[in-house]
């Protein structure tokens, strides 16, 4: 049995909303990952079996080893069909906010959101979720929103109804923001969510071969050129740091997502407790930062303090508006404010 974590309130109100919408979109954040893609899919397989008129539109492009997820060739990417989407979203009776806790996550959606007369749903797993919809199912300690799209169809009284396709998606999601159920993921109440999707037919193995074990020759190359050009630790902060230009990935032949899990490998290296990935974003003209950590320290504050983003204790990221080298120096100074935290035994 799973634990009710949301309300019976929250539950009440969903579903006078669903039961009268006829058509809802359902957004996630910028540079959706597999949780977004896998949450915003699965809701959506949900809501169409409730024979709702259901779009999935996210700012931008998502990774290539997401594709095969059922429902993924029909996500509509806001920056290349904006007007398209901007009637979807202006003319939706509920908009389901995935993933996300802030409007600015949505880049150049967010004016569109915020301005449409539908009601808005908020479920997330980050904290202090932002006052932009009326419904927030905001649940931090839980491991993934995929996670909460699970437990929101069983309290629908639904789980019968889930099809194998919304369960793939919401495995997928779950996975992926565990990193394979490595992190994050000691409630033993995710694998009775396993164990209950398996029940549907997933093949959890196959899944995992799709998203971890599709990737280019051109990624390989280029994880080689990361550890050995571009790792730098720094033992005295138990850190260490990749960064990555625009110019290095295209030396590659980069495609969305083959840096995906790079800030994870330093973590492998005996000794460090954060590492962290600044990769240049030439769509949004920034350097994206991806922070992980293990044991108590906070890199969420790192990230909110020196990056202007945020997350969770061990998995947060922020953005840099300036040059590689700023970056750098950037993080350099928040290993010295943080370095008391980063060598405590």
């Amino acid at each position: 049995m799973l634990t009710k974590v949301i309300s019976q309130a929250n539950i009440d109100h969903l579903r006078k909303w669903t039961d009268r919408a006829e058509k809802v979109v359902i957004v996630s954040h910028v540079s959706p990952d597999g949780d977004a893609i896998g949450s915003s899919l699965g809701l959506c397989h949900y809501l169409e079996s409730q024979g709702k008129t259901v779009n999935v539109i996210v700012p931008n492009a998502f990774p290539d080893f997401l594709r095969w997820m059922p429902g993924a060739k029909d996500i509509l990417r806001y920056g290349k069909y904006k007007e398209f989407a901007d009637g979807l979203i202006a003319g939706a009776d509920v908009i389901f906010c995935l993933d996300f806790n802030a409007l600015k996550r949505l880049d150049r959606m967010a004016d569109a959101v915020a301005a449409s007369p539908a009601r808005k749903a908020m479920i997330d797993h980050h904290p202090d979720p932002e006052d932009f919809c009326r419904i927030v199912i905001s649940h931090p300690e839980i491991s993934s929103t995929s996670e909460l799209i699970f437990r929101l169809i069983c309290r629908m009284g639904d789980f019968d109804e889930m099809t194998k396709e919304c369960a793939e998606c919401v495995y997928t999601g779950m996975m992926t923001d565990t990193g394979g159920f490595t992190f994050n993921s000691n409630n033993s109440e995710i694998y009775f969510i396993i164990s209950e999707l398996l029940s549907k037919g997933i093949d959890k193995d196959a899944i995992y071969r799709r998203v971890y074990n599709t990737y280019s020759e051109g990624r390989m190359r280029l994880m080689g050129f990361v550890l050995y050009e571009k790792l730098h630790v720094f033992p005295g902060f138990n850190a260490a740091l990749i960064t990555l230009t625009y110019a290095e990935q295209q030396r590659f032949n980069y495609i969305k997502g083959d840096s995906e899990g790079f800030v994870n490998i330093p973590l492998s290296i005996k000794g460090v407790r954060l590492s962290a990935f600044l990769r240049e974003d030439r769509d949004s003209d920034m350097i994206k930062i991806s922070l992980r950590s293990v044991g108590d320290f906070p890199c969420n504050r790192m990230a909110a303090e020196f990056f202007g983003g945020g997350g969770h204790l061990n998995a947060s990221g922020g953005e840099f508006y300036g040059t590689m080298d700023e970056a750098v120096v950037r993080f350099k100074t928040a290993l010295v404010k943080f370095q008391e935290e980063l060598t405590k035994k």
